[in-house]
């Protein structure tokens, strides 16, 4: 059982409840010399593991095992989703950036909303999504890094959606918690709420043969078929039914980038890249430059001291965001001094040791400079050492909630979840504009040689996890395993326009002790328990070791994957 923490300070009761949320015992890091999978969705993950078997490469197990994790995982990913990743190729030591996110609908205007009453983006609906990138970022990284042609690796995922799969405990969870968002469409209650009214629960078939129907059509036709054929023209007619602005227009224009020399920085002895605007991978990157400057192996491992000065430091990092970063098409993005080691050592001295900042202002970019006003992640890599670090999402639990008409296809959220209403935002909305997303990965290389891929789903906690398990495996010398595993605190709130302006608190799953609590509070920090509907992260991991080649696989304890091995 996990334990119970009471402690009581100047006043304050904080406990943390025996949930037992980060209990893994038996968990081992898996270790090989060829390649490896690491996957929140098991069936996904044996479905990459026997595409590496079959002689694909990792960018060809990456794609296969996105497609299957599009049906597996329908609270966190879908083809109505975005993505963004990283990709090593073994022989250049070479990292590529991919970026699949989409724009905001043509349509889309602050005054659209404002006229009709918002003074914040709607929450859930088809006025939600931008446009989705994830089919067009299958087919760019298969042409561009693949082997394999696209429609044998979609196959395995379209029978799992034609003739269902037995859902895992924790995905099954979501259909019981967000029952009342998707009975609010009829069409996503005739595919993710049973006849009875009932939410599916662990065990039970879910079945999605409009999802398949439309798998097929990707596979026969290509991203072609999905943003300029005939289910292209689907989703915008399910969309214009709906009440929605996505339109074919807005299908037509979605590109993928693929970019080279992904930004990085210093992290004691390391270089951590992560993927670039408009992805929130900044976030991690300012966040690592700021720790470099602390000796955190010397604070100890989730010691009062440590914590503090991580959560300041995400506090700085969050507010150079909130203040700096927009899509790089229409905002200059600073990204050169935000994420210089000279910026980082000024931005360090507004930490107190022994007390959490009042007020954290954005930095000065000059002397006189004054700042403007859930998903799935998963990594691979292969016998040959190149790996994919990827992250796709619709944001939200099942995105904004709404099915295209009949095509089985949920869409994100990420118009309503990442733009800003106040005209003088540096993320208020405009037709065809990108936000910000929350969603990253990172890698990490040490001498030139990749080291560590990783990442995990989480909006704003994922900048706030990835350090924390980075600093696990480098400065603690834990293994990925142990590291996905070690219990994690997230700081709220982070970017999101609906809550940027709640209270600040720090949440804390179990497993701290309680030396740790009264020194945080003893700093000013208003602790709480993690909440149980929230995302607990599911970090996955793989250790390349330089010396020996053996790949070492970790999968994060709170999630239903493990590592799988070709």
């Amino acid at each position: 059982m996990g334990h119970i923490i009471l402690s009581s300070i100047r006043g304050v009761v904080f406990m943390v409840a025996s949930k037992n949320r980060t209990s893994a015992v038996g968990r081992v890091a898996v270790r090989t010399k060829k390649g490896i999978v690491c996957s929140s969705s098991p069936l996904a993950g044996a479905i990459g593991a026997h595409v590496l078997r079959q002689g694909g490469n990792a960018v060809d197990a990456a794609i296969a095992v996105a497609a299957a994790e599009t049906v597996t995982l329908s609270p966190m990913c879908g083809m109505g989703g975005e993505v963004f990743a990283l990709i090593y190729d073994a022989n250049s030591t070479q990292i590529h950036g991919v970026s699949g996110g989409g724009r905001a609908p043509m349509g889309a205007s602050r005054e659209f909303f404002v006229d009709r009453g918002y003074d914040k983006m709607p929450t859930d609906g088809p006025l939600c999504p931008s446009v989705p990138g994830e089919v067009d970022a299958w087919e760019t990284m298969a042409n561009r890094f693949g082997t394999m042609p696209l429609a044998e690796l979609m196959a395995p995922a379209i029978e799992l959606a034609e003739e269902g799969f037995p859902l895992p405990r924790r995905i099954a969870n979501y259909f019981t918690t967000h029952i009342e968002k998707l009975k609010k469409y009829p069409t996503s209650a005739r595919i993710f709420v049973k006849e009875n009214g009932l939410p599916y629960q662990e065990g039970d078939i879910l079945v999605q043969k409009d999802l398949a129907r439309s798998m097929r059509q990707v596979a026969a036709g290509g991203a072609e078929e999905f943003y300029r054929g005939k289910l292209g023209k689907e989703i915008a007619d399910g969309m214009a039914d709906g009440g929605g602005l996505l339109n074919e227009e807005d299908l037509a224009g979605q590109k993928t980038e693929i970019y080279n020399n992904a930004p990085s920085v210093e992290f004691h002895g390391h270089t951590v890249h992560a993927t670039g605007l408009p992805s929130q991978g900044v976030l991690t990157l300012e966040l690592m430059s700021l720790l470099d400057g602390f000796n955190l192996a010397s604070m100890g491992h989730n010691t009062a001291e440590t914590i503090h000065t991580m959560v300041e430091s995400k506090r700085l990092a969050f507010t150079d965001r909130l203040a700096y970063v927009g899509d790089p098409e229409v905002v200059e993005v600073p990204m050169e001094l935000l994420l210089s080691q000279a910026y980082a050592e000024r931005r360090r001295k507004l930490i107190d040791p022994e007390k959490m900042a009042d007020i954290v202002p954005a930095g000065e970019l000059s002397d006189s400079g004054i700042p403007n006003p859930s998903t799935s992640y998963f990594c691979v890599i292969d016998t040959d050492g190149n790996a994919v670090s990827f992250i796709h999402s619709l944001s939200q639990y099942y995105g904004c909630g709404f099915v295209a008409g009949n095509t089985g296809i949920l869409l994100n959220d990420r118009t309503a979840r990442g733009f800003y209403l106040d005209k003088d935002h540096v993320n208020v909305i405009a037709p065809g504009k990108r936000t910000i997303n929350t969603i990253h990965n990172y890698m990490v290389t040490q001498n030139g040689k990749l080291v560590i891929v990783g990442g995990t789903p989480g909006g704003d906690n994922q900048p706030q996890w990835n350090a924390q398990v980075l600093s696990n495996i480098i400065d603690h010398g834990m293994d990925v395993q142990e590291a996905a595993d070690a219990p994690r605190w997230t700081h709220f709130p982070g970017t999101d326009p609906r809550t940027i302006d709640q209270e600040m608190v720090l949440r804390m799953e179990d497993g701290f002790d309680e030396k740790a609590v009264e020194g945080l509070q003893i700093r000013g920090h208003k602790l709480m328990e993690y909440p149980l509907v929230g995302t607990p992260g599911a970090v996955q991991l793989i250790h390349i070791d330089p010396k020996t080649g053996v790949h070492t696989g970790g999968t994060d304890g709170r999630c239903d994957g493990f590592p799988i091995p070709e």
